[in-house]
């Protein structure tokens, strides 16, 4: 089943295409930051995006909801079963920084279960772009190519968070480095990308993230060969009432790489 034809792909890409040279516009000003209620920054970039990403969605799928994050929440989307799943600028403090780490996310759910997945990079113009059944693909300069991920089960590449470090992660690295080659840290939802595209081989995340900073990357790592859970192994949903993502996640890119977690470690171990 296609839930999305290759006019649409194509209107989508050149949606996310107009919102990532918006934040470039705001990227090289001078420009004010923000906190929100959860303590998170916002810039003009993040809502420019948004406002480009979510009335093009709406103006040409009028029939499916929208959850994004710099839009308020209208509870009638539970009611549908697509919704897209925005995140106009994922990694807002690498904007800040400059650092050039943060993407634009879109994804489409069907009946809680992530369908389609569009990354775009404003700063390098790469666009990542998975739907389920069709495969996960990386384009840039009008080239394109299929991805898959890496079948590494030593010496691991793992990615993790810039600006999120946390103590679980630490005590996981340390119970696990055996197997651990070594770590990049990055920003936003490209470290999906890194291992959809083999760079990379897993990811664990502890802590809160949302729906819209998983939810695109998630059906392109799985599109590209990977495995995408719940830090308690059950799968992850969408469009549900509440988006925060409260059980953390991993991705990896071969299900025999899974790692020790420390409340699992046997007596001794730790």
């Amino acid at each position: 089943m296609k839930y999305l034809n290759e006019q649409d792909i194509a209107y989508i890409e050149n949606l996310a295409m107009k919102a990532c040279q918006a934040i470039m516009e705001v990227y090289v000003t001078d420009f004010d930051v923000e906190i929100k209620k959860d303590q998170s920054p916002l810039t003009l970039a993040d809502k420019k995006s948004n406002e480009i990403i979510t009335k093009g969605l709406a103006l040409r799928f009028p029939d499916y909801a929208i959850l994004a994050e710099e839009s308020k929440d209208d509870f009638i989307r539970l009611q549908n079963d697509y919704c897209f799943i925005v995140d106009p600028l994922d990694g807002t403090k690498e904007f800040i920084k400059r650092n050039g780490e943060f993407t634009v996310n879109i994804a489409l759910a069907y009946r809680h279960k992530a369908v389609f997945g569009m990354v775009a990079v404003p700063v390098t113009n790469e666009v990542y772009i998975a739907q389920k059944g069709e495969g996960a693909y990386y384009k840039k300069d009008g080239r394109m190519e299929r991805l898959r991920v890496s079948n590494r089960r030593s010496e691991l590449v793992m990615v993790a968070s810039r600006s999120h470090p946390s103590e679980e992660l630490t005590k996981v690295m340390e119970l696990n480095q055996e197997k651990i080659g070594g770590t990049v840290n990055v920003g936003s939802s490209l470290k999906g990308c890194m291992i959809a595209r083999g760079i990379a081989d897993i990811y664990y995340r502890f802590g809160l993230t949302s729906e819209w900073d998983t939810a695109a990357m998630q059906c392109i790592v799985e599109e590209a060969g990977a495995i995408f859970k719940n830090m308690d192994d059950t799968d992850m949903t969408y469009n549900r009432e509440d988006v925060l993502n409260r059980k953390g996640f991993y991705i990896l890119n071969d299900p025999a790489n899974k790692l020790l977690l420390p409340n699992k470690a046997k007596d001794g171990n730790i």
